[in-house]
């Protein structure tokens, strides 16, 4: 029972996780926009979901005791206007410029948090975030397994959405941006809507992400959202595959089992007082399993396969006869 309740646990985690990686599918598989900033959209959504929801406290603003649902909705929304100004402000940018400077938006917001204090509780975080069937908590099977299905009922619902934007012509015209800017907007397309419209739309998904990994633990503190977790997500989107939201899913997954499972061994093969330098074998274990995908798959597990042109009898044939007419 215990073996099924920490299955639960760990698939609850990986869904959230998957979220985040299936918001940035959109940003950068779909439409090619380069976020390494995921953390701050992260983040928003998180404290906007716990301020609205938490009880009041006379230590810090917010603390408005309204339900989950509109924690949610609320994190959503801000992280969706969010990400848009950010958008707004810096999609002019290409490539490695964007990457930096959603980089800073990521530390900006990072650094909100962690000061902030009379908004965000600074250091010491947010407590007492409700949880969904937090009435279950002394049972932890029955807890678990049921915030495994709200999770996996939400990722469910944002993987179709997204499959279907994707096949939508709403999808195609990112997709046109991503491989021929300049053939998409001769045909009218604007370039810079679109990419806001794609770069809103993920930030809101990465900030449900986070307002569901908020109310699943019930406390969050900046260092929840600090660079390593852009990592590990972007990690998730190559093993997975770029472009493909089933590999999004599945990347996460698996990137998320052996990061744990890597974690689990270092805490039982090292002592107590050497498991802080052990930790950095996470990073090793992810980087070493990310190079042998890579020369495997280069383009991950789920990603597009280059297409290699078939040359059979017909092709032969009449290359034959073209030589020996030549």
């Amino acid at each position: 029972m215990d073996l099924i309740g920490y299955g639960a646990f760990f698939l609850t985690t990986a869904l959230i996780f998957s979220l985040v990686t299936l918001g940035l599918n959109l940003q950068w598989g779909l439409t090619g926009l380069f976020n390494v900033g995921l953390a701050g959209f992260v983040a928003i959504g998180a404290y906007t979901s716990a301020l609205l929801t938490t009880p009041d406290d006379a230590a810090r603003l917010g603390g408005f005791g309204l339900p989950i649902l509109v924690g949610w909705a609320g994190a959503m929304v801000v992280g969706g206007i969010a990400a848009a100004l950010t958008g707004m402000a810096t999609l002019r940018l290409r490539s490695d410029y964007l990457a930096i400077t959603t980089f800073g938006v990521a530390v900006v917001v990072q650094l909100v948090a962690l000061n902030a204090q009379k908004l965000t509780g600074g250091p010491f975080g947010i407590g007492f975030i409700p949880r969904p069937f937090g009435s279950l908590a002394e049972t932890p099977l029955l807890f678990n397994l049921s915030n495994l299905a709200v999770v996996g009922a939400v990722t469910l619902i944002a993987y179709l959405a997204l499959e279907h934007l994707s096949r939508s012509p709403w999808g195609r015209v990112l997709k046109a941006l991503r491989e021929d800017e300049r053939a998409a907007i001769s045909l009218g397309k604007s370039a810079r809507f679109y990419r806001v419209q794609a770069f809103a739309v993920g930030g809101a998904i990465m900030a449900l992400a986070g307002a569901l990994q908020a109310h699943f633990t019930g406390f969050i503190a900046p260092d929840n959202y600090l660079p390593i977790l852009t990592f590990q997500v972007w990690v998730m989107l190559i093993v997975g595959g770029s472009g493909s939201n089933l590999g999004a899913v599945i990347g996460s997954i698996l990137v998320w089992g052996i990061w744990a499972g890597s974690g689990t061994l270092t805490s039982v093969l090292f002592a107590p007082e050497q498991q802080a330098r052990a930790a950095s074998l996470q990073i090793v274990a992810i980087g070493v399993m990310l190079c042998v995908i890579l020369l495997i798959r280069p383009n991950g597990l789920f990603g597009d396969r280059p297409r290699r042109p078939r040359f059979g009898k017909r092709e032969k044939a009449a290359a034959i006869k073209s030589s020996s007419g030549s």
